[in-house]
């Protein structure tokens, strides 16, 4: 609770060891439990769901995009997933990369036959933060995967089930050196193929992902600067040399209590089964304390503040 009010994150080693998730979800028990009920598939083409690319050539433009989303029979999803991890890049080269993310409280709604493997809240921040968690979700998916660096409006205890997770975290203060600017949204469509429809789609139209503007055009504020690069000339503040991002690994059972407005930029490795296996609870932002507030102050200097030192 003292970590908590200081918002301030921490890891809990082997937390969920206990939980029947940890004893029971292997590939086969997952199948099992899910068979070929639909769900909803994340589609990227390098696994760069949520995240800012370049349009043009250096400099000339950005784009905030979101994945391409389709529903696919469970089982079939999470063979693919496994197939591009175990595979090798050859057999998957130039094949997007899948991941389940539906983050609307999936694990009480499309994953449901799982939620019993799982607590219902985590109790101590039930007492903490005086509340039931707003959402539970299951997360799926490879290697390919990476979340770029981003923060989220939620208390977020994140526990691993399968798998590992890696997480470079920065702190709200550290606002001014993540270059956080509205960025032209967009949404990764498949190429459509000349004469055919768009209910035609087929597996091989899946293989050219390529980003279409959202109409009408709206602009969405995220962190450009990536803290596993240097800062370039159209990535990255003054003061992002500055930042001292901190590191780490969430093996099998591990549980972070995540503090809201952390930003965060998310990694995973697999088990030997080629899955990486996860479950957050998230519990909404106490938005009338000071704490929200002295976190826009700062978010809104570093956002008045010239990028560069000869701004």
């Amino acid at each position: 609770m003292r970590h908590i009010s200081l918002n301030r994150p921490f890891v809990v080693r082997s937390y969920a060891s206990s939980w029947p998730a940890s004893q029971l979800w292997s590939a086969s028990y997952l199948s099992s439990a899910l068979g070929t009920q639909p769900v909803n598939v994340a589609l990227t083409p390098h696994g760069n769901a949520d995240s800012v690319i370049d349009v043009g050539g250096k400099g000339e433009g950005k784009l905030f995009v979101q994945p391409y989303e389709r529903s696919e029979p469970f089982t079939s999803a999470m063979q693919y997933i496994q197939a591009q991890e175990l595979g090798g890049p050859a057999q998957h080269k130039n094949r997007p990369t899948r991941y389940l993310q539906t983050q609307n409280d999936n694990l009480r709604s499309e994953y449901t036959a799982l939620f019993s493997s799982v607590p219902p809240s985590i109790p101590f921040a039930h007492i903490a933060l005086q509340k039931q968690p707003d959402a539970i979700n299951f997360w799926l998916g490879n290697s390919h995967s990476v979340t770029a660096l981003h923060k989220d409006n939620y208390e977020n205890i994140y526990v691993q089930v399968r798998g590992k997770k890696h997480f470079v975290l920065l702190p709200p203060v550290e606002s001014v050196c993540v270059d956080e600017r509205g960025v032209l949204a967009a949404t990764y469509k498949p190429r459509q193929r000349e004469g055919s429809a768009e209910s035609e789609e087929k597996e091989e139209d899946l293989n050219n992902l390529i980003p279409h503007v959202t109409e009408p055009h709206t602009y969405t504020p995220f962190a450009l600067w990536d803290p596993d690069t240097p800062p370039s000339d159209d990535r990255g503040t003054r003061f992002s040399h500055l930042s001292q991002p901190m590191r780490v690994t969430l093996d099998e059972g591990d549980m972070l209590y995540l503090p809201a407005l952390w930003y965060h930029k998310v990694s995973q490795s697999c088990n030997e089964e080629g899955i990486c296996c996860a479950v957050n609870y998230w519990y909404d932002l106490e938005f009338g304390g000071s704490f929200w507030s002295m976190a826009n102050f700062i978010r809104g200097v570093g956002l008045l503040s010239p990028a560069k030192s000869g701004g």
